[in-house]
């Protein structure tokens, strides 16, 4: 009987160590998914903010500069359905906290309406670089598939709908173990930037962010952004909400 119950006891605490309840009682594992001890639900905010803020030559830059290039190829008054492309190089400045470096080629096609007046240009790029700022440092390459509207003379504002992925190796600038490979996609609704001024004045995004580190398995978020028209924005991601300010990269919990 002694050694029956040394057996289960045994038995137990193995199952305990791979296994473990949460409040409601059900089990979930704790070396995969959003419980992941690699990447944490507030690091995979931070890689959120590296791929969207100003500093980090995220998209909140990148759809500014696809915006004013878009109006300034229909001011230029090309013909409809030219093709222009451009290869950029963008540097943080000397100096600077957050570094990066980045090799881009972006693609401006103008598209007409039925009176042959400009109505989008259908945008695609390409890139690859890397950044570094306070949480992370991050080598990656991607793309973004925009198009933008609101070119009129008339209109003060251009808009922004699409996509933009990225994929690359991160490791973490204060815990040198927490290093991994990453994927981002984030889908703008509406971005709405004032042209006078080139700020953005509100949009949506969906968030999607996934990936692996070495030994402790992978993880996976999902969440929504809010642009609040101040250079900041809000992130719900996996039901945890964070403040992001599009020009540093700084992430705050709410």
């Amino acid at each position: 009987m002694k050694t029956l119950k040394l057996k289960l006891l045994i038995m137990v605490l193995l199952l305990t160590g791979a296994v473990a309840c949460n409040k409601y009682g059900t089990l979930r594992r704790v070396d995969v998914g959003p419980y992941a001890a690699g990447v944490s639900n507030s690091d995979a905010a931070n890689l959120v903010a590296g791929s969207l803020a100003v500093n980090s030559y995220g998209v909140a830059i990148i759809s500014s500069n696809v915006a004013f290039n878009s109006q300034s190829f229909v001011d230029k008054h090309v013909a409809c359905g030219t093709t222009k492309t451009d290869t950029v190089k963008q540097q943080s400045a000397p100096g600077a906290r957050t570094t990066y470096s980045y090799n881009s080629t972006f693609s401006y096609t103008l598209n007409c309406n039925s009176s042959n007046q400009p109505d989008n240009t259908a945008t695609n790029s390409i890139y690859s670089g890397s950044y570094s700022n306070a949480s992370f440092s991050s080598s990656n390459s991607g793309s973004s598939v925009f198009s933008v509207t609101g070119l009129s003379p008339t209109s003060t504002q251009s808009v922004v709908n699409g996509e933009f992925k990225q994929a690359g190796s991160f490791q973490s600038s204060t815990n040198t173990s927490n290093t991994g490979n990453h994927t981002i996609d984030i889908v703008l609704q509406n971005l709405t930037f004032t042209k006078a001024i080139g700020k953005i004045a509100s949009g949506n995004a969906t968030i999607a962010v996934s990936g692996n580190t070495p030994n402790k398995g992978t993880f996976s978020y999902n969440g929504s952004l809010v642009f609040n028209g101040d250079n900041t924005a809000t992130l719900i991601l996996n039901n945890v909400t964070y403040k992001i300010d599009l020009i540093t990269g700084i992430v705050t919990k709410v």
